[in-house]
């Protein structure tokens, strides 16, 4: 009799399940884990009723979010045709899936840049600074003046890289003056001093040093300025309502110190508001004084535009004002500065409400203007990267399209040096073969046959016409040997008869296709030809 059924959720679908003989009481003991570890034994207990599998990866997520060890361990076994492997891959891609959904991962969005942007910037704002002092204070034996003309630390290495020794400055430097201190008055100013300097000597070598060290302090000011415009661009892709409201610098910070962009989103108002005074705030719990009012939002100019007695309420709201937009800009889908912007107008509304009395607008209504124009920013950020898709993927086809054209040019240019070997090889046949085909004819000297074969056979005619004439010198009948020597041409030159009677084409192609002849049967074909030539020279000099 069945006494329970249970509804096992696998990451394959859903099983229902049949239990029979359940002992809660018995469960911890020995002997019924081992009943359970047991295919054979654990189906007495456990039988698979259905089995209804997921239709996708989505609806598998979306049951898992709605909806033991046992039927865990022995399910792939229950189910026909699901094993092992099946099963870890379906756990595995519903796994990623779930985490996907969690986490919205975007490499464009990843605040650890910002975290070690904004610490290194610091970093460089002090090094920069401690390296500057010491080039006021080496430079400052030779030309002491400077220091209370130049207040800024880049100008200042810029120039002492650029003036050296002060005894070499004279008027026609004064342009290239002007151009550093973007000050005509300042630039005069260090032209005079110089003139009227009360510093001391100094070496070449110590000014080559000066000069070097003076240059690496310009170049890490330069790298400072570049890191800060990377910064603004990060934080305009992270977090561009929380840029917009307090700055970048003050928005990167708060990030760094919260450790991540989610972790600065999960904190209260209050605690955005002191965050960076912690150990201020906790000297305050101690003596039980007066807790600080703001840490790291101190920095915003909110707080430095507003009167003594309203730091303390302007602060609060700008931390107020600060945690929202870091939720906004942490869980949109596509994130816009419009929030900040329109955060940053509530927050000088009340700034100017506390020195005017003039009352800010109500939250409701600037947030309904702000959902509005945030639709329209979202709607054309989306555009754009559709275009920047489609240009990608324009220039993917066109990147294969050049390899696939490089691949086929490849293959045309591999083909026809093959082409040119197969040509070349069926020439050299052919002229083995025409070279092998005298010997055929019936020409007897090896040395004649392997020349050209046109003067062998021109060779031979004349050698027959003299033949003729000196068997037919005894007979004395010169007319008739000069009407009878045409007909002599025409029928005693056999290979003329040959030629005649076998066109040039076909004899050219029997010298190609025919196999090449080779011992005895060419020697006899050779024997047979001349004793033929013999017969025929023999009657026709009779006739004559």
């Amino acid at each position: 009799m069945v006494l329970l059924h249970v509804l096992f959720e696998h990451a394959v679908g859903y099983a229902l399940l049949a239990l029979k003989e359940v002992e809660e009481i018995s469960l911890l003991l020995p002997q019924v884990e081992e009943c359970v570890l047991n295919l054979g034994k654990f189906h007495n207990i456990v039988r698979l009723v259905a089995f209804c599998p997921f239709a996708s990866s989505q609806v598998a997520l979306e049951n898992a979010n709605a909806v033991s060890e046992g039927v865990r361990l022995h399910f792939h076994n229950l189910v026909k045709g699901l094993t092992d492997l099946s099963a870890c891959k379906a756990q595995l891609g519903l796994g990623h899936s779930y985490s996907r959904a969690k986490v919205k991962f975007n490499v464009n969005r990843v605040d650890n840049m910002i975290i070690q942007s904004i610490s290194l910037l610091d970093q460089l704002d002090k090094d920069i600074n401690t390296f500057s002092m010491r080039v006021r204070e080496w430079y400052g034996y030779h030309f002491p003046e400077l220091v209370k003309i130049i207040n800024d630390n880049a100008t200042y290495c810029r120039l002492a890289q650029f003036i050296g020794n002060r005894r070499e400055l004279n008027e026609e430097k004064l342009e290239k003056l002007e151009e550093l201190t973007m000050d005509g008055a300042k630039a005069k100013a260090i032209l005079d001093a110089s003139r009227s300097s009360m510093g001391m000597d100094i070496s070449a070598i110590d000014l080559i040093n000066i000069e070097s060290f003076s240059s690496r302090v310009v170049s890490l000011s330069e790298y400072r300025q570049s890191l800060h415009t990377y910064l603004r661009s990060k934080m305009s892709q992270v977090a561009p309502s929380l840029s917009a409201l307090i700055g970048e610098a003050v928005g990167a910070r708060l990030i760094a110190h919260a450790g991540s962009l989610t972790n600065l989103a999960k904190y209260p108002a209050s605690t955005v508001q002191i965050l960076g005074a912690e150990k201020a705030l906790f000297r305050a719990l101690k003596t039980r004084g007066n807790t600080p009012k703001y840490g790291l939002i101190f920095h915003s100019t909110f707080i430095g535009r507003a009167a003594a007695k309203n730091k303390g309420r302007i602060s609060r709201y700008l931390a107020n004002k600060c945690s929202i937009a870091s939720r906004i800009d942490c869980f949109s889908e596509v994130p816009t500065s419009v929030f900040g912007e329109k955060l940053r107008e509530q927050v000088e509304e009340r700034l100017s409400f506390y020195e005017t009395g003039e009352i800010p607008r109500k939250n409701l209504d600037v947030m309904k203007e702000a959902m509005v124009q945030a639709e329209e920013a979202a709607a054309e950020i989306t555009r754009k990267l559709e275009k920047q898709e489609k240009k990608r993927l324009k220039k993917e086809k066109k990147r294969l399209a050049a390899i696939a054209a490089l691949a086929s040019s490849e293959n045309s240019s591999s083909t026809p040096e093959e082409c040119e070997e197969t040509s070349e090889r069926p020439k050299k046949k052919k002229k083995q073969k025409l070279q092998e085909a005298p010997q055929e004819n019936g020409m007897e000297d090896p040395s004649v046959s392997f020349s050209k074969p046109k003067k062998k056979k021109s060779f031979s005619k004349e050698e027959l016409v003299t033949s003729d004439l000196e068997e037919t010198a005894g007979s004395g009948s010169l007319p008739k040997r000069k009407k009878s020597s045409p007909k002599v041409e025409t029928v005693t030159d056999p290979e003329e008869a040959g030629n005649r009677s076998v066109p040039k084409k076909k004899r050219k192609f029997s010298s190609r296709e025919e196999p090449l002849s080779s011992g005895p049967e060419e020697a006899a074909g050779s024997k047979s030809n001349s004793s033929k030539k013999k017969k025929k020279l023999q009657k026709l000099s009779q006739e004559d």
